[in-house]
């Protein structure tokens, strides 16, 4: 959703009227708090391992693709934009049905089922990541949407209760969490000599309470969640953790990371993310199966102990930024529109 959200907006300030439609996700209320419309459609993933859920889904699938071919005749929209998953796939397939231009958007470092299956079909697809055997037209390079960067570090700082001279690690892993990432902060970085901001997520927070102790070691702050989030990042001089489209987040603030792909990522494609930050020297890469925290503990210091290194890192993940991505990706719904 923060891609989309992100061009919605873009398109909104360029006079566009934005409609969405979803499923019962995130969306749910982040698309009625950013002040738009959204039709809900009745419809889930594919499962993998169970085949009676499948053929579900399948049937669901085809009743949302009604429903959005009905939708789409109401509305009458001049173009379609698709962030990738099922819905997407549903509501772009009405789309190709009505002949209304579509561009897709891919956040991650493969393609998807649903963009896979209408790439074809698209006016463009808006790449987060250059890809094999995707170069040129439809295929445009974009990056991924993201939310302005905090630029008021001192201002982050202080919201954090982190000193000027403080070095601080901020460690994060979704909504939810990750847990090998959750654990091995716990375990090696308390009691270090530097500051540590922990976005635990929601699952796994007071379990960690309970590791950490009462009170918790000083300078170990343990959240479940941040928001906004663009502080936490300002405020940081090293962060921790998973490679999904966060990344583009960490980039956009030039932040060195240490990178934990979460392993049963659809096509590895966390991998692929953090290695396109490691070969430009952004970021440390370590296999979640290799990930303790005596290691992490051990990465954290080679890194806060050289401040030549850290820096380097941190030129390099800021030249990854794509701060025009969104506006990239709106003219190019635009674009279609108008043909």
């Amino acid at each position: 959703m923060v891609p989309a959200l992100a061009v919605a907006g873009e398109l909104r300030a360029d006079g566009a009227e934005v409609v969405f439609a979803g499923g019962e996700r995130a969306e749910v209320t982040l698309v009625p708090e950013a002040g738009y419309e959204l039709h809900q459609l009745r419809v889930q993933g594919l499962s993998r391992t169970n085949p009676l859920k499948a053929a579900k889904a399948a049937l669901m699938a085809v009743g949302a693709t009604f429903s959005a071919w009905r939708l789409l005749g109401r509305l009458k929209p001049d173009a379609v934009m698709g962030g990738g998953g099922y819905v997407a796939g549903v509501v772009g397939i009405a789309a190709v049905l009505r002949r209304i231009p579509l561009v897709l958007t891919e956040a991650d470092s493969h393609l998807g089922v649903s963009n896979r299956l209408l790439a074809r079909f698209a006016r463009a697809v808006c790449l987060a990541f250059p890809l094999e055997g995707h170069d040129g037209a439809p295929f445009v390079v974009t990056g991924r949407p993201v939310p302005d960067p905090c630029t008021e570090r001192a201002a982050a700082r202080e919201t954090f209760g982190i000193g000027e001279d403080d070095r601080c690690v901020l460690v994060f892993g979704g909504s939810l969490g990750a847990r090998s990432v959750n654990l091995a902060a716990v375990e090696g970085l308390a009691g270090g000599d530097f500051h540590v901001l922990h976005a635990s997520g929601t699952r796994d927070h007071e379990m960690l309470v309970e590791r950490l102790g009462d009170p918790p070691p000083d300078g170990y702050d343990l959240r479940a969640y941040i928001a906004p989030f663009a502080p936490a990042l300002a405020a940081a001089d090293l962060c921790v953790a998973r490679s999904g489209g966060s990344v583009f987040e960490v980039a956009a603030h030039g932040v060195p990371a240490i990178l934990v792909p979460y392993p049963h990522a659809a096509a590895d494609h966390q991998t692929a993310n953090a290695r396109w930050m490691v070969d430009a020297g952004a970021a440390v890469l370590i296999r979640d199966d290799e990930l303790t925290g005596q290691g992490l503990r051990a990465e954290v210091d080679a890194l806060l102990g050289d401040p030549v290194r850290l820096r380097a890192m941190a030129d390099a993940s800021a030249g990854l930024a794509r701060p025009r991505a969104a506006k990239d990706i709106a003219a190019q719904v635009t674009a279609a529109a108008a043909r």
